[in-house]
Parts: structure tokens; C-alpha cells; sequence
């Protein structure tokens, strides 16, 4: 008597190469998936003398130093696995040591990696410990004097100051990523008494400096300042939809750090997904029913390391205003930048901020107040404005949404609340 075999099972076969790479498996990532990418990077490793054993040197010696372990780089940069794509490094950093990893943002390479994803070179290093994982930053309490010491005249943050209403420019300036973008500028504002700041290309780092507040020969002592610490809500954005100047349906609260607002229809609640084609309007005209066609995939937010980026995973672009951004690039702070399809942005920097925010605590309520408009993100899909498009403002977009910073915007509610009341008076007839 012949025993059978079932046909599924003639084609699940694991080569032993693959079964051993396995076994480094982290987490609970999607068996099936693992083991297809697995064997498509165990296929292109076999071409490559010795890639293998450096590959399960480095899996079985996490600590110990290893070379590169490379695969040719594809004409977009990704991999497809499955009906999955994605970047080569980041799927086989998720395997093999963090399989809750969501973005290539939450990568940066080891010195000792010699082609990390980012160099743009023939070859892709895709061995997991030449990478680690960004980290979040700690933030330094922010130290608000009890006394006021401060010039009124002086505003610190002017070019922010000058966009205010009365002065906003009709129509904001444009810009396009990645062309406007080149070797942006880090222009830091001069160092606080308190805090010395050392900037790298568009990263601001913190020493203390022998002139802070814990120094004994500080003009100031512990108790001429009150310290008020930066912390983390359990929603760390809130995102509002809007066609023109109509809000629609309700607010979404993000809890996961990586969000994707898209034009579909999935009805689940996914707290990872805020989907837009579900909502309705009956106000909606036939140029807002075209663009919300075109929105597709939109946008994916990502939270890593104390920064916000936005990636158009659209067809069509999508547009931002964001002064953090614009600071940081040396733009004017009502700038429209473009994010072309396929592209990424850095949207907000918590580390600059709390350089501005620490700085501003020294200039009065206003100028810290000025900064509430850094919090508030906007961008549209589709349809752009500005000074090159026929739309002045957002709410002249047919599509829209509004993204609110919780963390920031908390911290700077508890600064103005140890702050007190603005110096500048007001009357009922002022």
C-alpha cells in the first residue's frame, strides 16, 4: 500500500541553508513571509563566496565585529517579497533583530558598514548588526525664570514673529523636495544662559555649558527657575480632514508612530490607518470628489527618534506647510514645500524645538506663544497653494488635513502656564 503525499507539501520544501537562517527568526514576524525572504536572500548570498558564513557569523556573534553582507541594489532601491516591497536592510533588520520596526527612519548604519542603504551604491549592505536603531532623545527641561529678564523689543524668533496675520504675505512661498532642498541651512539662534548648543548638518545636540543654571557661579540659582519637563502623550498627533473650509467627520487620534492617512475605505477603526474615503460631505463638489479619486495611498507619518516625516506614498504629490521644517531649511515659515510621489520629509525636529522653545522662555509670553503655530502641521493632497499655484490658502484646497503635535503642544501649554499672564497690557477698547 502506497502511502500519499499531499501535493501542497512537494512545494513547501526549506533548504537547510534557510532552516538555519531561520533560527535567528526574531518575534513573532509572519512565518511565511520570513521564510520567502529568507530564501530570496539566500539565493542571491550563494553567488557571492563566502557571504553566508559571514551572514551566520554575524547572526551567531551579535557582538563581535563582521563584515558586510551585500546584495545588488534594484533600480527603485526595494525588495519584493511576497506581494510585500520594501527596503532591503530594514526587512532583514525587522527578521533578525527588530520585527516591530516600521521605516527605513528608524535605521542609522554603524562607521564600520561600507555600503549602508543610504550611500546610493551598486551594492546594499543588508546585515542586520551594521545597523542600529534610532533612538529618542532625551529632552532637556526647558527652565523658565521666575523673574523676568528680558528686553520686550527684542523679539528672538522674528522671521516667525513677522509671518503673524498682519504681516503674512498674501500668498506663501513654494518650494519643492528634493530640488529646493540642497545642503540645507542650520541657522541656530544664539545660546540661551544655560545651554550650549552644537549643531551637525540640520541636527541640534545639547552639552552643558559652564554658564548653567547647576553651575555655582551662575548669575542664577536653582530656585530662579522653575524646570518643566517635556513628556510623552499616549496620542502623539491628532489629524483633522478638510475639504476647503468645511471640517469633515471626526478628528483621529494617532497612537501608533507609524500612521498612513489614505483615500480608501477599510471600515475597521485600524489605529494605525485614518481612512478618508469613508467620510462623507454633502456639500461636496465634483472638483473635491476628483481629488479625493486621486488620493490613492497618501500619506505615511512617522514618529521615530523625537522627529516626524512624511512620506508620499501617492501617485499624485501632496503638499506641506510646516514652519518647524521651514526653520530648519532656512525657508520662509509660511513656505509650501511639495513632496513628490515616492519621496520623504522631515516635518518636525523636537530637538530644535526645545532649542527654540528654552531660548524663547528668556524673550517674554509672546514669543514663547509664537511658537504654538510650530506645533500645527498642514498639508493637502493633490491640489497645491501658494505663490505658484492659483490657490492662495489651504482652505482653497479641496482636500486637506490639519495635524496637531500633543507633545509639543503640551509642553508649551505648561511653559506659558508657569509663565503667567503676558507682559504687553490689554483693555476692552484696546
Amino acid at each position: 500500500m502506497h502511502s500519499t503525499t499531499p501535493i501542497s507539501s512537494l512545494f513547501s520544501f526549506t533548504s537547510p541553508a534557510v532552516k538555519r537562517l531561520l533560527g535567528w527568526k526574531q518575534g513573532d514576524e509572519e512565518e511565511k513571509w520570513a521564510e520567502k525572504a529568507v530564501d530570496s536572500l539566500v539565493k542571491k548570498l550563494k553567488k557571492k563566496k563566502g557571504a553566508m558564513d559571514e551572514l551566520e557569523r554575524a547572526l551567531s556573534c551579535p557582538g563581535q565585529p563582521s563584515k558586510c553582507v551585500t546584495i545588488p541594489r534594484s533600480l527603485d532601491g526595494r525588495l519584493q517579497v511576497s506581494h510585500r516591497k520594501g527596503l532591503p536592510h530594514v526587512i532583514y533588520c525587522r527578521v533578525w533583530r527588530w520585527p516591530d520596526l516600521q521605516s527605513h527612519h528608524e535605521l542609522k548604519p554603524l562607521e564600520c558598514c561600507e555600503f549602508p542603504f543610504g550611500s546610493k551604491q551598486k551594492e546594499v549592505c543588508i546585515n542586520p548588526y551594521h545597523y542600529r536603531r534610532v533612538e529618542t532623545p532625551v529632552l532637556p527641561p526647558v527652565l523658565v525664570p521666575r523673574h523676568s529678564e528680558y528686553n520686550p523689543q527684542l523679539s528672538l524668533l522674528a522671521k516667525f514673529r513677522s509671518a503673524s496675520l498682519h504681516s503674512e504675505p498674501l500668498m506663501p512661498h513654494n518650494a519643492t523636495y528634493p530640488d529646493s532642498f540642497q545642503q540645507p541651512p542650520c541657522s541656530a539662534l544664539p545660546p540661551s544662559p544655560g545651554h550650549a548648543f552644537s549643531q551637525s548638518p540640520c541636527t541640534a545636540s545639547y552639552t552643558h555649558s559652564p554658564g548653567s543654571p547647576s553651575e555655582p557661579e551662575s548669575p542664577y540659582q536653582h530656585s530662579d527657575f522653575r524646570p518643566v519637563c517635556y513628556e510623552e502623550p499616549q496620542h502623539w498627533c491628532s489629524v483633522a480632514y478638510y475639504e476647503l473650509n468645511n471640517r469633515v467627520g471626526e478628528t483621529f487620534q494617532a497612537s501608533s508612530r507609524s500612521v498612513l492617512i489614505d483615500g480608501f475605505t477599510d471600515p475597521s477603526n485600524n489605529r494605525n490607518r485614518f481612512c478618508l474615503g469613508l467620510l462623507s460631505n454633502v456639500n461636496r463638489n465634483s472638483t473635491i470628489e476628483n481629488t479625493r479619486r486621486h488620493i490613492g495611498k497618501g500619506v505615511h507619518l512617522y514618529y521615530v527618534g523625537g522627529e516626524v516625516y512624511a512620506e508620499c506614498v501617492s501617485d499624485s504629490s501632496i503638499f506641506v506647510q510646516s514652519r518647524n521644517c521651514n526653520y530648519q531649511h532656512g525657508f520662509h515659515p509660511a513656505t509650501v514645500c511639495k513632496i513628490p510621489s515616492g519621496c520623504s520629509l522631515k516635518v518636525f525636529n523636537n530637538q530644535l524645538f526645545a532649542q527654540l522653545l528654552a531660548q524663547s522662555v528668556h524673550h517674554g509670553f509672546e514669543v514663547v506663544y509664537e511658537l504654538t503655530k510650530m506645533c500645527t502641521i498642514r498639508m493637502s493632497f493633490v491640489k497645491g497653494w501658494g505663490a505658484e499655484y492659483h490657490r492662495q490658502d489651504v482652505t482653497s484646497t479641496p482636500c486637506w488635513i490639519e495635524i496637531h503635535l500633543h507633545g509639543p503642544l503640551q509642553w508649551l501649554d505648561k511653559v506659558l502656564t508657569q509663565m503667567g499672564s503676558p507682559h504687553n497690557p490689554i483693555s476692552s477698547v484696546s
